[in-house]
């Protein structure tokens, strides 16, 4: 059978409750997720070869195949031999990151140096006129000062000879963007692409449901139909109220980590064994080479430090270190760095605007975790990270270059230097960019765009 045009495509679409929508991308293909895995489970269970396998899909189809073996007998794992594309459009950064708060997530979401928000909405859960004021007045700031910081950023870091007008004037946006973002609430919206194998958007979706953020639930729901609608017989799944109740009561009242009092950056706790760190192994290591991942067997590390919530987006990018979600308050101040980027006249006038915006937030009565929505990005948030050598030093290599948010780099050259303390006498080295924090042009590079 052809694959279809892009015309003939069906793209299965649900609206989410409150605003948003789902999309679960119709491919086209004659070898759709339910058929791929159905061929793969055969082959685990016959050497006749996929020749013959496919002349079995032919004849008989792959519905009642996944519904029987899948759904029905709890063979999970076949469920990992399909995989799906969902589109999740118009929702908030917060329910951007509990959708990515999963260890196998793969996917993208939408950069807020690429977002106009002069017209991008803001979601207000307790749609209040109270609330909409917060919101708005985040908005008119940051639509102010845009172009105040563009022109003061070209006095800054003026084009230099030979540099293109083009590259130049993108990174001049970007730099303006990054400091910007610290005044958007987050309850600004955002799109998030998915891609995902049948058995753990059934395993996560089983958590969505429960997430104390009532958003987040709707955006379950509206997943959830939309696989079934997309993908019939692989999530009809029977819902065990035990499991429910169990994973309701810990998403409640454990979900989100917040520690008013955490440091700027301390070791938790240290369980790595030395004694399985081969120092040839760590002594030879190339730039632009992860260390073995077998190393993970010496055990873990755990830190505990401030971060912005802004840059936390990207911190969770790292799908390798166990991160508790944090609670976006306003209890441990603004990341300064926002505010001394601004140009020196505007500084005291929006240190008196967010102290007002902080006392109209406390004035709402609504759950500390409704009220994240009106917190801007730039407030920091308590984070605790465990991880293992491999894929801690990973993560500090890469996020301590001159291409990342200067909120984020400083803590990944604290992560880099306690590394080298703890384990640099045991032959680690460590590949860092000894660039000191500047304005680069080749960040007006880093874009994708239609040729």
């Amino acid at each position: 059978m052809p694959n279809k045009s892009l015309d003939e495509l069906k793209h299965f679409e649900t609206e989410i409750k409150g605003g948003g929508i789902v999309i679960v991308l119709d491919t086209g293909s004659a070898i759709g997720p339910e058929s791929s895995a159905m061929l793969q489970a055969l082959h685990s269970r016959s050497t006749g070869g996929l020749k013959s396998h496919l002349k079995i899909l032919s004849e008989k189809g792959s519905e009642n195949f996944m519904k029987n073996f899948y759904v029905g007998y709890g063979h999970k794992s076949i469920g990992d031999c399909g995989s799906t594309s969902i589109f999740i459009e118009g929702i908030s950064m917060l329910a951007a990151k509990a959708i990515q708060d999963w260890p196998l997530y793969s996917g993208q979401e939408s950069s807020t140096r690429y977002v106009d928000f002069k017209t991008q909405p803001f979601k207000n859960p307790i749609k209040t006129k109270e609330g909409e004021d917060i919101l708005e007045s985040w908005r008119t700031f940051y639509i102010e000062m845009l172009e105040i910081m563009k022109i003061n950023l070209k006095k800054q870091f003026p084009i230099n000879e030979g540099e293109p007008i083009g590259i130049y004037d993108k990174a001049i946006n970007a730099r303006a963007f990054d400091i910007l973002r610290g005044f958007l609430p987050a309850g600004s919206t955002t799109n998030v692409a998915w891609h995902t194998n049948l058995r753990q958007a059934a395993d996560k979706l089983m958590l969505l449901r429960h997430h104390p953020l009532e958003e987040v639930r709707n955006i379950g729901d509206a997943i959830n139909i939309t696989l079934r609608n997309a993908l019939p017989n692989s999530f009809s799944h029977e819902i065990f109220e035990t499991t429910e109740k169990y994973n309701e009561f810990w998403m409640k009242n454990d979900y989100y980590y917040h520690n008013k009092n955490c440091p700027d950056f301390t070791i938790v706790n240290n369980s790595i064994n030395e004694k399985l760190l081969p120092r040839e192994i760590l002594e030879k290591r190339p730039m632009k080479t992860e260390l073995p991942k077998y190393l993970a067997e010496a055990g873990t590390l755990q830190l505990e430090f401030t971060l912005d919530f802004g840059s936390f987006r990207d911190l969770q990018r790292h799908r390798a270190v166990i991160q508790r979600m944090p609670l976006l308050t306003t209890e441990i101040g603004f990341e300064k760095w926002y505010i001394e980027s601004l140009p020196v006249e505007h500084r005291e006038k929006a240190t008196s605007f967010i102290k007002e915006q902080k006392e109209k937030i406390e004035k709402l009565k609504i759950s500390k975790e409704e009220k994240q929505y009106y917190i801007p990005m730039g407030y920091n948030t308590s984070n605790r990270l465990t991880g293992n050598i491999h894929s801690l030093v990973y993560l500090a290599e890469l996020r301590a270059t001159r291409f990342v948010h200067p909120t984020l780099r400083k803590k990944a050259k604290m992560l880099a230097e306690t590394l080298l303390n703890l384990f640099g006498k045991y032959g680690l080295v460590m590949h860092l960019d000894e660039e000191s924090d500047r304005f680069d042009i080749k960040r007006g590079e880093h874009d994708i765009v239609l040729k």
